[in-house]
């Protein structure tokens, strides 16, 4: 059996099921272990994936292990401040931590749900529940330590 830091889950779009995929095969045509669907490893196992509010509930609050959720707008400074130090956190805690980003112009239903005000707003979720927000751009190890307690 693999370590667990060299496997990712990846919940199967079709029944749900939490499939254990080991890294090393992340790029290669995985199916669902249960139903035999073919697996879809959002935005890529390094990447953050773009959450809307129709796939909200399926890629941040069905998720099943921590959920870093930054809500941005592409006209905000700091929101690009902080894109790249997202790019390298979904690289360094693949399969640990999944990296959502919320375009709050594009999907106001899903930003109104949890009163984001101002950006950049990032909420951790765990077990589909938001257990902590940052507001505004921290530098990388400032944003790591407020996000590590929750791996």
């Amino acid at each position: 059996m693999a370590r667990d830091a060299d496997t990712v889950i990846v919940p199967c779009p079709s029944c749900g099921a939490k499939n254990r995929v080991p890294r090393s095969r992340l790029n290669e045509r995985a199916v669902c272990g249960r139903c035999k669907a073919p697996l879809r490893v959002a935005g890529g196992p390094n990447r953050p994936v773009d959450v809307t509010d129709q796939t909200f509930g399926r890629e941040v609050l069905s998720h099943p292990g921590p959920v870093l959720m930054d809500c941005w707008a592409p006209w905000c400074g700091p929101c690009r401040t902080v894109a790249p130090i997202l790019e390298k956190l979904a690289k360094d805690y693949a399969g640990r931590l999944k990296i959502a980003k919320l375009n709050v112009d594009e999907n106001p239903a899903t930003a109104a749900r949890f009163g984001i005000q101002s950006i950049p707003t990032l909420i951790v979720f765990k077990n589909g529940q938001p257990v902590h927000r940052v507001q505004g751009a921290l530098p990388r190890r400032d944003l790591e330590s407020q996000i590590k307690p929750f791996l």
